[in-house]
């Protein structure tokens, strides 16, 4: 009987989890935010990024960040439609920087005011009773990376529903896609043509040329008729008007310059 009652018992419980889960608003907006951001990954000393995630599109001027070698990442809070960073924010952050090196404070650290329209990532968020504080990390600027917070406080005693949450948070940053979130579509093969054209066959060699016609020389050429077809002697003899140019496989007889034979 004990053992049916136990039974029974972790039934209901298992029953009743899945409801009390879809009960907790917190519960809710963290499952919420880890589907809508990839966390970035950066290195132990935060210098660079190991493994990226989501970028962030800003939408509001004011997020201030200070440099990632005082390991401090300054905390502004939204609300009624702005950013900024209360007493109790600065008082916090002048404590840390303190500690890191005697004499730091908000207005002696190296910082950076983000303004409408600037990109960094996100590496994390935590979801509590009082709120949810994103952080983020930026690109370099000038050789330095930043580190920031924003926290969106819940009012007293009332955890908004998910979904209102995350437009209240997408008033302040919203999430580019990654290539991650983005898987790659197939590779369709290419489809022949409709209608394929048979390749057109190269055009035939030309037919080889005719041979050139012999040299001739006729009789009564002048000496320069005769150079400008056979080009000039290999040897000339001269007898008083007479001359005889000597060719390779002729010779051609002048008479006081005109061709009177050839040989």
């Amino acid at each position: 009987m004990r053992r049916a009652i136990c039974l029974t018992f972790a039934t209901v419980i298992a029953v009743l989890s899945p409801w009390a889960h879809a009960q907790d608003p917190k519960a809710e907006i963290q499952r919420k935010l880890d589907a809508l951001f990839v966390l970035t990954k950066a290195t132990d000393d935060k210098t660079d990024i190991v493994k990226p995630g989501s970028v962030l599109d800003l939408h509001k001027d004011g997020l201030v960040m200070y440099s990632v070698a005082t390991k401090v990442a300054p905390t502004s809070t939204y609300k009624d439609g702005k950013l900024s960073m209360g007493f109790a924010a600065t008082f916090s952050s002048d404590f840390a920087l303190g500690q890191v090196q005697q004499g730091l404070n908000h207005l002696t650290v190296t910082q950076r005011k983000f303004v409408d329209g600037e990109k960094f990532w996100v590496t994390g968020f935590t979801v509590k009773d009082d709120g949810v504080t994103l952080a983020f990390f930026s690109d370099p600027y000038g050789d330095v990376r930043y580190i920031g917070q924003v926290k969106f406080p819940f009012a007293k005693k009332s955890i908004p529903a998910a979904d209102d949450f995350l437009k209240t948070v997408a008033e302040v940053v919203t999430a580019e896609s990654t290539a991650e979130e983005k898987p790659s579509a197939p590779q369709q093969p290419e489809a022949p043509p409709a209608n394929p054209v048979a390749p057109v066959a190269p055009p035939p060699p030309p037919a080889d040329a005719p041979p050139a016609p012999p040299k001739t020389v006729s009789l009564g050429q002048t000496r320069d008729q005769v150079v400008a077809i056979l080009g000039q002697p290999a040897r000339i003899a001269k007898v008083g008007t007479k001359e005889i140019d000597y060719y390779a496989d002729m010779k051609v007889i002048f008479v006081n310059g005109v061709v009177t034979d050839v040989q």
